[in-house]
Order: structure tokens, then C-alpha cells, then sequence
């Protein structure tokens, strides 16, 4: 191995050359694999290390729709220092003609316990919440004051309490930034008291965060509550794992990020497999000596295998430091923009993966040409033969099988998320393979057609040129198209997304939620809404929260881990089926049913958890066990945003329980505001959701994961352009050759530019095409089977990636035409001899 590794340490002295587009490929699809992790590695420390900040305690005990009892108070005070009392709930804050929906957090005199509230003006919270001339002041988020138009010092009220402004809400230490349908009001717990909010049946909850002594085995403590308090309703949490779903969702979309940085890898290995090739070419002469005084196909094999090696390490290397070095010099940036703690810092795990990937990438993407030097006879090279052909023996197409299967299998086991990286790599598998199999496509229609071209002197040579014998055609399709196709499927989904909200969604869904109507109030509302002209429909019904702890005697949680069983769930009585109800399966209770309690159950739901008819389950209401039978079975359509719930249960069953009633109202856009005025001037208490700006906070949302998505096949479809750059540059000189025998023959230069432009253009458009075609099948595969949709074709993005792609080849072809369109015929035709 040591003559193998002297002759390539010697070749590599004179230099990189040929190898600045493996160089590139291989630390742009590194860097963004490293960054990608550099940054969840981040933002995963922070959540761990303040995760009793983000919480608000080093563990909080929460409760549905009431507040803690004497039993339950006594415990805390027994386990912990300090405890915090915090309501959370929404409401509707008012002013003289206007309003808006605000999430409330009602607060003790002992928040937080961790952390500090941010103000502006930068005042004390205690001041700031102080009651002072008769009037309790409150905090508002800058959103909301702007919507509302107020200014410090302002009044507000909040049901029948009148509040006052006294600074804006710039930050609270316990929230993550997480969804919510409307910004935040901070205000005294004892303030509510005269508010009329927290009736019987509101929908609210309650948090006690609480201040542990130091050493407290949390797993242990987790386990003596729950075990104490059973069945009555408590949900635990502590600072192991203070905001679960943020954590999950950076870990998804930080797995699938890098998942479609390796996407952009495999076009890089696209780049690094044409580089190796024109590199082993241009050794030919040297392969050719080192056989001729003897050198077996072996030692050539591990010398230029020992330049890959050292290349592909420098290229990692490379990738390493720009990936975990841009992180950390937009840290400052990017902490700010987060709502959650991110401690950007270099972190060992994410570029080990990187690594891993960069490496066995660049030896997956290169084994096959360095293998097939192996068997190329020294003669053949000495007379003009090619020197790459033949197929490499199977041992090394072994050992591509093993480095394919240990790629995928690397991505398996690092994303965390093993169904969607396998899917991911089917995907990109099957992307090379179809652009491939059309790159092949392309070159044999061009084949064929180009004698048709008569008379169009540049068209025919553009054809000539694409199903020529060194046609640049397959690594053109290959490294634009697969980040086109991302590029195409993002945009074709977003479409349709944004299309059902914008168009379909309006068609069903109603104006408005309201929620917590009291029971002596709905008959009211319905009157009112009955004799408004304006309002098309309504729906109203009885609502209850509980959770579902027993499925037919044994814990929920060791049945199925279905989201209904998943903390609590809303849940309704009738004495009659709805309007509209189409029963599945079973019979519904008669009207005066007063027997032991039933249940109907969501057809749809009941099929993914396994239930059927006759099962019993166990839901706790308000710390109240009721076991019921489930006597049918029902369609739910949830996509109407209509008023839907999985579990209803006879009116006897749930008799002398608090609750409220929910309503949806259905009006013209022009009629909303009347009755929403209406509605919070009649019945102070009730809130008001607005389908529209609901919808509106979830396209936002969705816009930010497509954006997100978007920027990363643009790191795809930069590595492609870079390949695109390769192959052009190494093709320059046969375009060289190519000009001087068509101006040799008379030819023109704006004759011979117009044929370069029509290659890439021709060529640029066949990838485009390609693109769309993937991006509108994954566009209908995900609107079909995950949201469960229609899909239309949506035309403008799908033209733009054409004209996309086509652009991409021009200026990558035309950036190396001038060399070959001002070289001189007899200087070129003189270098052959």
C-alpha cells in the first residue's frame, strides 16, 4: 500500500485540478447536513436546559375545568417550596366598538418562579398588575394592542371586568412561541373574580407550577402522584421534558431537513461521479505507463482510490467547518428570531453524522469508475480506446451494495424517524432512476429526430449534440432535475393547500366558533341568531371535556396510544341524533333513555383504535368516572370545521354535570362584524373565534414549514447548478473542437451560439418537465393520502420550474461558449495532429 500511497501523494502535487466541482459538491451537501444538526442540537440543549424556565417550575401538575381541591393543594404544598397558580383560557377582549380574541393567563403573586417577565415600559410585573383607582391592570401583547388601537393607560374589560393598560408584553419565560389562536393577555388570578369568565363549565385550565428542593427524583415523584391521584383528572409534567411538542416538531422538521440535505448530497454524488470520471480520463496516458512497466490493475485501483480518499477528507472536512461555523457566526441572528432557547455552539454528534454521510457518499458515487480502471488493457489506452469501459468485477459491485445499504441504513437509525427515511430514500432512488431513464429518453428521441431538423442548421446540431456519444444530457437532467422536482412538489402541494383554505374552506365552514354560551344563555343566542336575516345556519351543542382512562377494564394508555386517549377530549350528550347524523353501525338511545350510560362513537376512530360495538370505556369528567357502552358507531366529518365529537353519550349519563354549549354560526363575510358586536355586548362571557383569522394563523404556519422546505431544495438546486457548472466546464473542450469544424465549414458565430443555447435550453426544459411531472404525483400522493384532499395541477408553479430549469442550462452552457465561439480554427484543428 505504500508504493499506492507515494505515486498518488505525488500526482496530488501539481494540484486540484478536476477536482473543484468534487471538492464543492461534496462540502455544500455536507455543510448543510451539519448545520441542519448543528442547529437542532442547539435548540434541543436549550429546551433541556431551561426546562424548568420554559415551564415555569422544576414541575407543574394540571388540571381541566376547575381548580385544585384542599387534598390536592396540600400535596404540592408538601412536595415543593414555592408553588404558582396560573388560569389559562381564551376570551374576548372589548372596547367600544371593537374587539378581539386574546388568550388569557391569569396569574398568582408567586409568578414565575422562574425566569422573568420582559416588559415595555420595562417596569415591575407586580406594579404592572397592581389594581390601582378601582382598576386592575394588565399586560397585552403588542399584537393585540395594535389590533385594538390602545394606548398605555387605556381601559379594556375582559367579561364584566374593566382592565387598564399598563405596559406591552415583550417576552414570558414559560412560553415557547407555541400555536395559538389569539396573543396574549398577562392579569391578576384575583382579578377574574367579578369578571364572570370562570362559570361553571368554562373552558379553561388550571397550572400549579411547582419549585422542587434540589436532589428530587422527578421519574419517582412522576409516579407517586399519578399513583395518588388516579383517575381524578391530573396531567404531570416536570423539566425533563418541558415542552414536548416543540421538541418533537424541531425533530421532525430537523430530521426531514436533513433528509432533503442527502437528497442534495445524491445530486452532489451525481457532480462527484462525472468529476472522478473526466479526472480518470485525463490519466489515461499515466494508467497507460504505470501498466506498461508492469503496475497490476490493483495497485492503480488503491492509488487513484487513495486520492479519492484524501480528496473526499478534505471536502468533509471542508463541509464540517462551514457547516457548524455559519450557525455560530449568525447565532446572535438566529437566537433572536427563535420564541424558544437556542445554545448554538459546535456540537460533536451532528458533525460526526455529517461526516458520515459526505464519506460514504463520495466512496458510494466514485467506486464504480475508479473500479472499472481495473481491467482496462494498457494497448487499448496507447490507441485512442476509452479507458472506463467494462463492467467492474463483482466484488466491488458488492462492496456499492453494501455502501448503499449502509447510507440508507445510517439514515434509518440517525433521522429518529425510520418510515420517513426510508421514504425519503425510495424517493430519491427513484427520482435518479426515473431522470435517468428520461435523460436516456431524451438523447434517443434527439437521436432520432435530428435529421427531421432540415433547413434548421442550429436545431439539428443542438439534437446531434444531446444524442451524441459524450451528450451532457444525463448529468444535466440528473443534478437539476431532483432539486426541481422537490422545488415542484413543495410548490404543487402548497397550491392546493392554500387553494382548499382560500376556496373550498370558505364554501363549508362556518363564521364563527363561540364557545362557553352558560346553559341559561343558549336559548338567547339561538333566538337572536334565528331572527338575524344575515346568518345562513347554526349549529349548537352541549359541551364537556374528559378523558378517556379505561378501554373494556385495562388502562387506555396500555390499549392504544390513539390521540383520543392522549389527554383530554371534548365530548357532547344528546337526546337525538343531530341533524345529518348518518349512524354506521348500532342504534342510537331513545329520546327518554335513562338506563345504564351509552356511548356513540366516531366511526372513523373506532376503526384506527379497534373498537366495536359493545366495548366499554371508562371517561372521567371532572374527576367523575362514567363507564358506557358503545351502542354505534357514527360518521364524524372533522374537515368541515363544523361542530364534530368522537364521543357522544346519552343525556342521563352526564346529568349535574358543569358545562357549556358551543355554537357555530354560519353568515356572509359583510355580517360578521354586526354579530360579533352584538354577541360581546349581549353576553359579556362568551368567546368568539373567528374561522377566518383561525385560518389564517394556520396558513401562516403552513407558509413557514414551505418556506423552510423551499430554502432546502434551493440548497439541492445549488449543488445541481454547481454540477450543471462541472459538466459544462469539462465539456468545453470538445465545444472547442466542435466550433472550429463548424466554422471550418462556414458556420458563423451567432449560428454556433444559437446551437449551444438551443443544447441547454432543449435540455434545461427536459428536466424542468421531468420535475414538474414528479412534483404533480407527489403533490397528488400527499393531498390524496396524508391530508386526505383533492388535488388540481397548479400551472404557474409548474411553468416557472420550466422556465426555471431552462435558464439554469443557458447560463451554465453560454458561461462556456465564449472560450469556444473566439478560438481559432487552425490553431484547434493543429492540436489534433
Amino acid at each position: 500500500m505504500s508504493l499506492a500511497l507515494r505515486i498518488a501523494r505525488r500526482e496530488l502535487r501539481g494540484g486540484l485540478k478536476g477536482f473543484r466541482i468534487f471538492l464543492l459538491c461534496l462540502a455544500l451537501g455536507v455543510a448543510a447536513i451539519a448545520a441542519v444538526g448543528t442547529l437542532r442540537a442547539a435548540i434541543q440543549s436549550g429546551l433541556e436546559d431551561q426546562g424548568a424556565v420554559l415551564l415555569g417550575g422544576d414541575a407543574q401538575m394540571e388540571f381541566t375545568y376547575r381548580f385544585a381541591d384542599a387534598q390536592e393543594l396540600a400535596y404540592m404544598d408538601r412536595i415543593a417550596t414555592r408553588r404558582s397558580e396560573v388560569v389559562d383560557f381564551r376570551s374576548m377582549a372589548v372596547i367600544e366598538g371593537d374587539s378581539a380574541l386574546t388568550q388569557i393567563k391569569a396569574v398568582d403573586a408567586n409568578y414565575p418562579l422562574y425566569g422573568a417577565v420582559t416588559l415595555d415600559p420595562a417596569i415591575p410585573l407586580a406594579d404592572a398588575l397592581a389594581t390601582a383607582d378601582g382598576l386592575p391592570g394588565a399586560v397585552l401583547d403588542p399584537v393585540l394592542i395594535s389590533r385594538l388601537s390602545l394606548k398605555i393607560g387605556d381601559t379594556f374589560t375582559l367579561g364584566t371586568q374593566q382592565f387598564r393598560l399598563t405596559a406591552a408584553l415583550l417576552r414570558e419565560p414559560d412560553s415557547t412561541g407555541g400555536f395559538t389562536l389569539g396573543p396574549r393577555t398577562l392579569i391578576r388570578t384575583k382579578a377574574l373574580a367579578q369578571s364572570g369568565l370562570l362559570a361553571p363549565g368554562s373552558l379553561y385550565e388550571t397550572e400549579y407550577r411547582l419549585a422542587l428542593p434540589p436532589g428530587t427524583d422527578l421519574e419517582t415523584l412522576k409516579t407517586t402522584t399519578e399513583n395518588t391521584f388516579r383517575n381524578k383528572g391530573i396531567s404531570w409534567s416536570d423539566s425533563r421534558r418541558a415542552a414536548p411538542g416543540i421538541e418533537n416538531f424541531v425533530d421532525r422538521i430537523g430530521s426531514f431537513l436533513v433528509l432533503v440535505g442527502l437528497a442534495g448530497l445524491a445530486v452532489g454524488g451525481v457532480g462527484i461521479s462525472a468529476a472522478v470520471r473526466a479526472y480518470l480520463e485525463g490519466k489515461i496516458p499515466t494508467i497507460a505507463t504505470l501498466k506498461t512497466i508492469g503496475a497490476k490493475g490493483s495497485l492503480i485501483f488503491r492509488i487513484y482510490l487513495a486520492q479519492i480518499l484524501a480528496l473526499a477528507l478534505v471536502g468533509t472536512a471542508a463541509g464540517l467547518i462551514l457547516g457548524a461555523g455559519l450557525p455560530m457566526l449568525l447565532a446572535p441572528l438566529i437566537e433572536a428570531q427563535l420564541p424558544f432557547p437556542a445554545n448554538i455552539t459546535v456540537s460533536p454528534m451532528p458533525l460526526v453524522e455529517a461526516a458520515f454521510y459526505g464519506l460514504v457518499t463520495a466512496l458510494l458515487f466514485t467506486l464504480w469508475p475508479l473500479a472499472r480502471t481495473e481491467n482496462v488493457r494498457a494497448a487499448a489506452l496507447y490507441r485512442g480506446g476509452e479507458g472506463q469501459r467494462g463492467r467492474p468485477r463483482t466484488i466491488y459491485i458488492a462492496a456499492l451494495v453494501g455502501l448503499a445499504v449502509l447510507l440508507i441504513g445510517g439514515a434509518v437509525l440517525l433521522s429518529g424517524i425510520p418510515e420517513l427515511a426510508l421514504g425519503a430514500a425510495g424517493g430519491v432512488l427513484g427520482s435518479l432512476f426515473v431522470l435517468a431513464l428520461a435523460a436516456w429518453g431524451l438523447r434517443r428521441v434527439a437521436r432520432r429526430t435530428a435529421h427531421l431538423a432540415r433547413g434548421r442548421v442550429p436545431l439539428r446540431l443542438a439534437l446531434g449534440s444531446i444524442g451524441g456519444a459524450r451528450s451532457e444530457a444525463t448529468s444535466v437532467i440528473l443534478s437539476l432535475g431532483l432539486g426541481l422536482s422537490v422545488l415542484a412538489a413543495v410548490g404543487q402541494i402548497d397550491a392546493n393547500l392554500r387553494t382548499a383554505i382560500d376556496q373550498d374552506l370558505p364554501e363549508r365552514a362556518p363564521a364563527f366558533f363561540f364557545v362557553d354560551i352558560q346553559p341559561d344563555q343558549i336559548d338567547a343566542f339561538r333566538a337572536r341568531m334565528d331572527a338575524d336575516p344575515a346568518v345562513t345556519g347554526l349549529q349548537s351543542a352541549a359541551m364537556l371535556r374528559g378523558v378517556v382512562t379505561m378501554i373494556n377494564g385495562k388502562p387506555a394508555s396500555e390499549v392504544t396510544d390513539h390521540w383520543v386517549v392522549r389527554g383530554d377530549r371534548g365530548l357532547t350528550y344528546a337526546a337525538t341524533p343531530p341533524e345529518g347524523t348518518k349512524i354506521t353501525a348500532g342504534d342510537w338511545w331513545p329520546a327518554d333513555y335513562a338506563g345504564e350510560p351509552q356511548i356513540s362513537f366516531a366511526q372513523e376512530e373506532a376503526d384506527e383504535i379497534g373498537l366495536k360495538l359493545g366495548d366499554k370505556l371508562t371517561v372521567n369528567i371532572l374527576g367523575r368516572d362514567i363507564t358506557a357502552a358503545i351502542t354505534s358507531f357514527r360518521e364524524v366529518d372533522f374537515s368541515s370545521a363544523g361542530i364534530g365529537f368522537v364521543i357522544s353519550m346519552n343525556p342521563a349519563a352526564v346529568a349535574g354535570a358543569p358545562h357549556t354549549f358551543i355554537s357555530t354560526v354560519y353568515a356572509p363575510p359583510e355580517a360578521e362584524a354586526e354579530i360579533l358586536r352584538d354577541v360581546t355586548k349581549t353576553w359579556t362571557n362568551i368567546t368568539a373565534i373567528r374561522i377566518r383569522e383561525a385560518v389564517d394563523r394556520v396558513t401562516e404556519a403552513l407558509g413557514a414549514i414551505a418556506t423552510a422546505t423551499a430554502w432546502a431544495a434551493a440548497a439541492t438546486l445549488l449543488t445541481g447548478f454547481i454540477v450543471l457548472i462541472g459538466a459544462a466546464a469539462a465539456g468545453e473542450r470538445a465545444r472547442v473542437y466542435e466550433a472550429a469544424i463548424l466554422k471550418t465549414l462556414g458556420a458563423t458565430r451567432a449560428r454556433i451560439l444559437t446551437s449551444f443555447a438551443l443544447r441547454s435550453a432543449l435540455m434545461g426544459a427536459a428536466a424542468g418537465t421531468v420535475a414538474v411531472v414528479a412534483g404533480a404525483l407527489a403533490g397528488w400522493a400527499v393531498m390524496t393520502f396524508v391530508m386526505d384532499g383533492t388535488y388540481r395541477f397548479e400551472p404557474v408553479s409548474a411553468f416557472a420550474i420550466i422556465v426555471g430549469g431552462i435558464l439554469a442550462t443557458l447560463l451554465a452552457g453560454l458561461a462556456f461558449a465564449w472560450r469556444p465561439l473566439a478560438a481559432r480554427p487552425a490553431q484547434v484543428l493543429r492540436a489534433q495532429d
